[in-house]
Parts: C-alpha cells; sequence; structure tokens
C-alpha cells in the first residue's frame, strides 16, 4: 500500500522549517497543528480568512484544549501564515493564551531515595539516579551515550538539549558508581541506556511509563512524573544554598526566571531567611503601668 503523496503546500512549509533548521518533533507538531485547521474549515488552510481563525479559537477554547497545545497552535499557524504563504497580517488575528504558572511537585529526599531503590533493576536504577543526580530532562536522559560519561571532569555531556545547545551536567561519584554497575553488567557498546533494540536508545514513554511504577512500588503519594525528578534535582539544591545562577547553568535554563521558579517551593530555604521584623528591637506588647 503507497502512501499519500504531500500536497505542494505541506511540502512547501516542511521546506520552509528544513531551512531553518527545525528539530524533526517541532516539523511534526507544526504541520500536525496545521491539518487541524484544515479540518476544521473544511478546506484548504491557505484559504482561512481572519473571522476562520478566530473562530478555529474560539473552538479551541469551547472544547477545553489546554494552553501548551492552544499556544503550540498559534505558534504553528502563524509560522504558517507568515513564512510559508507569506501573509503576515493573518498573525495578528492569533492569540497566545495565559497559561499560569504552578508550583511544580516535589519530592523530599527521603522519598527520591524511597523511589530510586524502588528501581526495578539496574539499568532504571542507573537512568532515573541520571534524570534526578544531574538534573535532566527526559529527553537527554534517555539519549545519554556511554561517551558523553567523562569521569575525569566529573560530568555529562548533553548533546543538542532544548533550543538544540550542547552543554554539560554535573556528574557525581555516586552516579558515576551507578553508572558503571550498570556498564559492567550490560557492556552497551552506543547508548548509555539502549532500547529492546540495541540500535535505539530507551524511548520518553518507556521512562515515563517506569517512573510511574517506580512511584507506585515506592507508595509515594504524590503525582510524579518524569519531570518530578528535574524539579526536585534544582529544589534540593536551593535547599542547599548553592547559588541559583549556579543551578541556572545545570539546569540548562536560558532565562533566570525559569530557574526562580523553585523558590517557591525550596521550604528550607524560606525558613531559613530572617525576617526584617525581626532585625528591629525587640517589641513588647504595651502594658498599661500598675496602680499606685
Amino acid at each position: 500500500m503507497s502512501e499519500r503523496p504531500i500536497s505542494p503546500l505541506r511540502q512547501r512549509m516542511i521546506e520552509d522549517m528544513s531551512v531553518r533548521n527545525f528539530v524533526e518533533k517541532t516539523k511534526s507538531d507544526y504541520v500536525r497543528h496545521v491539518k487541524s485547521l484544515a479540518a476544521f474549515l473544511g478546506r484548504s488552510p491557505d484559504t482561512a480568512t481572519p473571522e476562520d481563525l478566530r473562530r478555529f479559537q474560539l473552538d479551541q477554547t469551547k472544547s477545553g484544549v489546554r494552553p501548551p497545545t492552544v499556544n503550540g497552535s498559534v505558534a504553528a499557524l502563524r509560522f504558517f501564515f507568515t513564512v510559508t504563504l507569506d501573509r503576515p497580517e493573518m498573525a495578528r488575528h492569533l492569540t497566545f493564551v495565559h497559561e499560569p504558572r504552578r508550583v511544580p511537585i516535589v519530592m523530599s529526599p527521603d522519598e527520591v531515595a524511597r523511589f530510586l531503590e524502588s528501581a526495578p533493576g539496574p539499568k532504571w536504577k542507573a537512568a532515573l539516579s541520571a534524570a534526578y543526580g544531574a538534573g535532566l530532562r527526559v529527553s537527554e536522559a534517555v539519549a545519554l551515550k556511554v561517551s558523553d560519561v567523562d569521569s575525569q571532569r566529573m560530568l555529562l555531556r548533553i548533546e543538542q538539549g532544548k533550543g538544540r545547545k550542547d552543554r554539560h551536567a554535573m556528574l557525581s561519584p555516586q552516579l558515576l558508581e551507578l553508572l558503571r554497575d550498570w556498564y559492567r553488567i550490560a557492556r552497551p557498546p552506543v547508548w548509555l541506556f539502549p532500547g529492546q533494540n540495541p540500535v535505539n536508545h530507551i524511548t520518553a514513554r518507556q521512562f515515563a511509563r517506569v517512573v510511574y511504577d517506580t512511584a507506585a512500588a515506592a507508595e509515594i503519594k504524590k503525582r510524579v512524573s518524569p519531570h518530578t525528578l528535574r524539579h526536585s534535582f534544582a529544589t534540593h539544591l536551593l535547599e542547599q544554598n548553592i547559588d541559583i545562577r549556579v543551578i541556572q547553568v545545570l539546569l540548562g535554563h536560558a532565562k533566570l526566571e525559569s530557574t526562580a521558579l523553585y523558590t517557591r517551593v525550596a521550604t528550607n530555604t524560606i525558613r531559613a531567611v530572617m525576617s526584617p521584623l525581626d532585625r528591629l528591637t525587640p517589641i513588647h506588647s504595651k502594658k498599661e503601668d500598675p496602680p499606685k
């Protein structure tokens, strides 16, 4: 069975994204969002009018589409109309949705210890420990290569992290031992954590499934996700009084405000701050003089 040919319009959009060096996931997401507009219209998306875009976003809102998806759709359609169709005036009819920033869920150090002890075998114990111990994103943890472990400088090389930037993450002595234990068992040739087919690494979906199962096995009641390990890493460093700008570098954040989110959950840091009230001369409630 042959695949349906790609339309000239879609091909042009893909080429426009390729010229700008978009990663494959972004290309796929952008094409999917434009297809959603076409499905809503029932005709080619290049025929859309400003009123069509208004109705499309209204339909997304009424359908309960979450803000991240809506904003992803806006980014894709703005690219489609501005770059591929050369109709930049259409972009102003697409509105980003404000998404309130929630306080991230963080495990306590004791919960992290229980979690890692409950990992199903040395491979996953090493992989989960890498995500927590180096503060890695899921995409970074699953794609680690054997050659990325620099035991001389105690660093992990992260290739093409978020924003397609290379960086270094910390490699603690305990994490190094866990990685060495796993390496001695499996001798992986390329990927540190190979999948069922050693040609590929484990997937983010596999990683997430193991995280959920491990949290359940450790009887952790919080809603633990793969990113919880990264959140916990940053928060625990902040509670150890590590400079927030150092944590920013370790996490690979482009903006300090992204890292500053963790100050809202670093309870030890909050408790350790002395209130300016306590620096004043002791204030006593005014008492009436005793009767003479």
